[in-house]
């Protein structure tokens, strides 16, 4: 199933490598859609990793901005700027008719990146996983030729989900550079400390945080599959990633919530064989 790298285009190797959950995911799209997929992956990767390789704000503005520019050239029918992902990504959204608005709504959705502040509560921290996380998952849905209302939602509820057990997995990370994506509130209620995360410290106090969090990302996940049965079996692939939110909440949920233990950071060796038993039966 996974092809040999030399077999794959630049954004399915950019996906490969750098989001991998999302290429196995992809893999299970039908072949004419597939690089479709990856370039619309690669492309949520370029917006995404904004604020890792700008040292400034404004710098990212204008990074993103780059993107505004070439989505708006795509849909104007302007010249496309030359890049490994923006022709690809051209292609696609003209070829396949893809909505404007939900990439506009992604690359708009990572200027929150570039502000340090964690979110204020758990609602604002569930609107963030919508906005970088829905809009993928429906662009998704309509290069597969699904876009009826119940697949559009249920594309919500499995972005939310996906996106949630990723800013959980990612505390680490964000960690390191004295980041915190974790709501204030929950933070203060249960007396975590961003003092001991930004120390690699794992605490008590912010496990049940993890919990809330992750309870929210399992409810998302259960309205998704509450629709399976007004879906077409089309629209499978690209709600495949709910599989994975399962797989990583799960890991999550026996290490005690604490995103600090070694297996939650470590990609789960049965992704795959999940991905296609999920597939076979039309289930996410």
């Amino acid at each position: 199933m996974v092809k040999a790298a030399t077999d794959l285009s630049y954004c399915g190797r950019e996906v490969r490598k750098y989001d991998n959950d999302h290429f196995l995911a992809g893999l299970f799209t039908p072949a004419d859609r597939r690089e479709a997929t990856f370039a619309l992956y690669a492309f949520n990767l370029e917006i995404a990793k904004t604020r890792e390789v700008v040292s400034e704000p404004i710098l990212g503005q204008m990074r993103l901005q780059f993107w505004r520019d070439g989505i708006e050239a795509v849909y104007e029918d302007g010249p496309v700027p030359r890049h490994e992902v923006m022709e690809p990504l051209a292609q696609a959204a003209r070829g396949l008719e893809l909505s404007r608005a939900l990439f506009d709504r992604l690359i708009d959705a990572r200027e929150a990146d570039l502000d340090d502040a964690p979110p204020a509560d758990l609602t604002c921290l569930v609107n963030y996983a919508e906005v970088t996380g829905a809009p993928l998952v429906q662009l998704a849905l309509e290069i597969l030729g699904v876009r009826d209302a119940a697949a559009m939602a249920a594309g919500r509820h499995v972005g939310i989900a996906y996106a949630l057990s990723g800013i959980l997995r990612a505390v680490p990370f964000l960690a390191r550079q004295h980041r915190l994506r974790l709501p204030d509130d929950l933070m203060q209620r249960h007396g975590a400390k961003a003092e001991d995360l930004f120390a690699g410290r794992s605490t008590p106090e912010l496990r049940p945080v993890v919990g809330e969090i992750a309870d929210v990302a399992r409810k998302h996940l259960a309205e998704a599959r509450d629709l399976r049965r007004e879906l077409p079996r089309e629209a499978i692939p690209a709600l495949l990633p709910a599989t994975l939110a399962d797989l990583h909440l799960g890991v999550i949920s026996r290490e005690g919530n604490d995103v600090f233990a070694p297996r939650v950071l470590l990609a789960n060796p049965f992704r795959q064989l999940r991905l296609g038993w999920a597939a076979m039966r039309g289930r996410y």
